[in-house]
């Protein structure tokens, strides 16, 4: 019999594995809903649906290997990051969902929140925060939507040798700003943005990227905190803001 294997797990959803199959139960029935209509939707390797019997929806492994993880060198070849940036550009080129984005506004309000609670609770020194949240204006800018992955994390992103052989965990799934999947996907992997803009294809502003770096970054420590990760581990959000300085 298979073991099961707790991938992630916390009170907002958990991933077990079983076998090759991945079950995901989440107590928000609507993040799975667009992640299903997204992977449909996706012109890149998604994972098969099995089925979906409410929390919980059953997926088909993916073959190969993730990308890489945060705060640890990735051994994925440079062919296989560029086929990672060719991949989000096929996605960006493609039809929007029809469920509306984050707006400019919504996005700001929560960096300023974030910030205030990075200061008021002494969780980061007050210029760090500062910094960063100069650095991250350049995102809040207006762009032209685009068909975004929204956390096209490296851990979710499969390869085989130089191949895609998918993208998993699509509740995010969103018209959004382009580059947000770009800076997500090379966010703490630097070294390798060069890869993955070479297999993008087009120029970038990449101000832009590092004001998603430190913007995703301070979004992201008090979540991480509140769900039992670690955002201070070496090369991970916290060490992404400290290297902006």
């Amino acid at each position: 019999m298979d073991e099961v294997e707790v991938v992630v797990a916390h009170h907002e959803r958990a991933t077990l594995r079983v076998g090759d199959v991945f079950l995901k139960v989440d107590a928000d029935q609507t993040r799975t809903d667009v992640e299903v209509e997204a992977m449909a939707m996706a012109p890149i390797p998604t994972p098969e649906v099995l089925w979906r019997k409410p929390p919980v929806l059953a997926l088909a492994a993916l073959p190969g290997t993730a990308l890489g993880r945060l705060g640890e060198p990735s051994t994925a070849s440079s062919a296989a990051w560029a086929a990672a940036g060719a991949a989000a550009r096929l996605l960006h080129d493609a039809p929007l969902p029809p469920w509306p984005g984050r707006s400019l506004d919504e996005i700001a309000s929560h960096l300023d929140g974030e910030c205030e609670w990075l200061v008021t609770n002494g969780v980061l020194p007050i210029d760090l925060v500062t910094h960063n949240r100069r650095v991250a204006e350049a995102a809040l800018r207006p762009w032209t939507p685009a068909f975004t992955h929204a956390d096209l994390q490296i851990t979710h992103v499969f390869v085989d040798g130089d191949e895609i052989t998918g993208v998993i965990d699509w509740s995010e799934a969103a018209p959004g700003d382009a580059l947000y999947d770009l800076a997500t996907l090379t966010l703490g992997h630097e070294e390798h943005l060069d890869d993955v803009l070479a297999g993008y294809g087009t120029d970038v502003d990449l101000d832009v990227i590092r004001a998603w770096w430190s913007l995703r970054s301070l979004v992201g420590v008090r979540w991480l905190v509140e769900h039992g990760f670690d955002p201070s581990a070496p090369g991970c959000e916290i060490d992404v803001l400290r290297a902006r300085m």
